[in-house]
């Protein structure tokens, strides 16, 4: 399982020019799921993401996490994350999993994100073609895979 996280002072989804999801201070989630990924990626992963600490303290260091801020959390699906590059100019997304593998990861890994931050967190739509709008604050953004645990 891969993700992108990205520290943002404010995001949204927008599908069939509609906004499906919008929050102000907190993190834009793009989440690519493979075969492999198993319940303890899920485990691992959203503890880890609602504990980073790269939110500002009172000094302006990064030293508090989403759950200390009480920030906000839009999880967006991204099976391109997984784009395998090596050969030619056009990306292949074999690694990538199927919906009917992916879905059901992507929704167990929105239940937990819930239960570790204690709140509802939004979501683009599986499938859908989204426009995904951030500010991103910092910027930050981090890059992390189950796979490598970095």
């Amino acid at each position: 399982m891969k993700a992108v996280i990205q520290r943002v002072s404010q995001s949204s989804v927008t599908i069939n020019e509609e906004i499906v999801a919008q929050i102000q201070q907190g993190l834009l989630v793009l989440v690519g799921i493979e075969d492999a990924d198993t319940q303890e990626d899920i485990n691992w992963l959203t503890s880890k993401i609602a504990n980073l600490r790269i939110f500002g303290d009172e000094n302006e260091v990064m030293n508090l996490s989403l759950k200390d801020i009480n920030g906000e959390m839009i999880v967006v699906s991204q099976f391109t994350l997984h784009a395998a590059t090596k050969k030619g100019n056009r990306p292949s997304y074999i690694k990538a999993s199927k919906p009917e593998i992916a879905i059901p990861l992507y929704e167990s890994f929105v239940k937990q994100m819930e239960i570790e931050l204690g709140k509802k967190v939004q979501t683009g739509q599986f499938g859908a073609d989204m426009k995904v709008s951030l500010v991103n604050d910092g910027p930050v953004t981090i890059i992390i895979d189950t796979k490598n645990k970095e």
